[in-house]
């Protein structure tokens, strides 16, 4: 590049002042919702996993998923992503979510 063009570029520059606006967006309703269950991790995850992330997140994972996916999983979002949930939670919602939507799901009855 030329000094000149270099020159002209910095005049611009500081001569042009820079605004921020606020972007707004509108988002659409929720539609994916956790299943309902008496496990007491059911609560824990509608309490702190909904407040980062859509129930869809957990909906799009493979049903085959090891209980060791999910304590990683969770493990990671407290630990990575710093999700502000309890450690003593952590339990309660793997077991939730192994036997909800992981390989310990109940095995659905032929007809």
């Amino acid at each position: 590049m030329s000094s000149r063009f270099l020159v002209a570029l910095a005049f611009v520059s500081a001569c042009t002042p820079l605004t921020a606006t606020a972007l707004q967006v509108e988002l659409p309703a929720e539609t994916a919702s956790y299943v309902a269950s008496d496990l007491p991790g059911y609560q824990l995850v509608q309490q702190n996993c909904l407040i980062c992330h859509s129930a869809q997140y957990v909906l799009t994972q493979p049903r085959t998923l090891p209980r060791s996916y999910w304590e990683a999983t969770v493990g990671k979002m407290s630990k990575v992503f710093g999700a502000p949930f309890p450690e003593q939670d952590t339990a309660a919602m793997v077991d939730y979510l192994s036997k909800t939507y992981g390989a310990e799901r109940p095995t659905p009855a032929a007809p």
